[in-house]
């Protein structure tokens, strides 16, 4: 049995130890249903849960060390037991947020249990310099950990950046619309994550400086609270209302993306083979594929006077089903028929449309506008629409459509 020392000097940790404890709780409650993708989302959502437990196992640590003589400054073992925190969060977030967007693993989700571990020993060596009083040996020790913070807190940015970038042309390319507004909140989560946790290194500048050290130390310590709710509220939020988001991550696992382009390589190599041979059946395929651009150009025309371009969040497998066609032939008949590819020539009816409410429309706001052209997100469609029209929404209205 842990001895707790509960009074006015540990009374936050004890409601940030707890805290973090019920919130890894209910995380770990939370089920999620079983697929190639979900595993990873599994092992994401297991990270979160033990870099909250590891925040409530410190708390505690740091309470059941209070009043102990080789606590020759109650104030540094504070700030001592904040860092350690962050320093687990910050690779432990990095893992689990990668995770998220990553469909492949890479060497730096490898790296994650031997730098855990690492992480732990040093951990460990600093809070014995400072029970040892050696005051070389912990200033050493203080220096070492503060250099590989600041080196896996760089690492996993830079890191995180790219794999972000590549997350979004995975959802663009499954989706065929701008999606950056759809992962929005795992970049400010993590955003969030690094600045708070980032912040404890203006903490350690300051420490030395400040007058009230216990209070700012509780205040950072209450904040990180009020951080692991925010980071559990967006992540049930993902979980429950994000399954477009999972959907675009888990395709290429769950359709076996893979072995259907090898089918289909085979199948053009096969016809390529067919052509050379027989002279017939070039004529043959030109005419399949001029008879396609027929039927898909009277089908276009039903899909744009049903106004179907106001639909959003559908996949391209979803349109070609709705316009009777395939995602290839869709392709082709955009590149040689249109000159343009399909989501442009989509943004521009949706445009159009827009312009129309607008002026027809003077009393809804720009927000309701913008969903009921098409555009699911607010920042996207202001952006598209001065890209088109040149000028805002806004400035259209008001000049009842005669800027431009």
């Amino acid at each position: 049995m842990i001895p707790l020392n509960i009074n006015t000097d540990t009374v936050i940790q004890l409601v940030v130890g707890v805290g973090s404890a019920v919130l890894a709780v209910l995380l770990m409650l939370i089920k999620i249903p079983n697929s190639d993708y979900s595993e990873k989302l599994a092992k994401s959502k297991l990270a979160i849960v033990v870099s909250f437990l590891i925040c409530s196992f410190m708390m505690f640590y740091t309470i059941s060390q209070y009043g102990r003589d080789y606590i020759w400054d109650w104030e540094l073992l504070t700030m001592l037991v904040i860092y350690i925190v962050v320093y687990f969060s910050t690779v432990i977030v990095s893992y689990s947020m990668i995770s998220l967007l990553k469909t492949e693993r890479s060497r730096y989700q490898n790296l994650f249990l031997p730098g855990l571990f690492a992480s732990a020993c040093i951990v460990f060596m600093l809070l014995e310099s400072y029970k040892s009083g050696n005051m070389n040996y912990f200033w050493f020790m203080c220096i070492t950990a503060l250099t590989a913070f600041l080196i896996q807190s760089i690492t996993y940015i830079v890191y995180f950046g790219k794999a972000y970038k590549q997350s979004l042309k995975e959802f663009e390319s499954y989706y065929d619309d701008d999606a950056d507004h759809k992962l929005k909140w795992v970049r400010f989560c993590y955003v969030i994550s690094m600045l708070t946790n980032l912040f404890v290194l203006v903490y350690l500048a300051l420490y030395w400086f400040l007058d009230y050290k216990m209070a700012v130390a509780n205040l950072y310590t209450f904040w990180y609270l009020l951080y692991m709710l925010y980071l559990t509220s967006n992540y049930l939020s993902f979980l429950g209302s994000h399954r477009l988001v999972l959907d675009a991550f888990a395709h290429k696992a769950l359709s076996g993306q893979e072995i259907i382009r090898r089918i289909d390589e085979n199948r053009k190599r096969k016809a390529k083979k067919r052509i050379k041979s027989d002279y017939k059946d070039d004529v043959i395929l030109q005419d399949d594929k001029e008879a396609g651009f027929v039927r898909l150009e009277k089908t276009l025309d039903k899909w744009v006077q049903e106004k179907r371009y106001r639909e959003y969040d559908k996949t391209r497998d979803d349109i070609a089903r709705e316009l009777r066609t395939s995602k290839e032939m869709l392709h082709l008949y955009f590149a040689t028929k249109m000159g343009v590819d399909f989501r442009t020539w989509r943004t521009n009816l949706r445009i159009e449309e827009a312009k129309t409410l607008l002026l027809e429309n003077k009393d809804a706001s720009i927000n309701i506008i913008a969903e009921a052209s098409g555009f699911s997100d607010k920042s996207n469609f202001h952006r598209q629409f001065v890209k088109i029209v040149g000028c805002s929404p806004k400035e259209w209205r008001d000049s009842d459509g005669k800027l431009s």
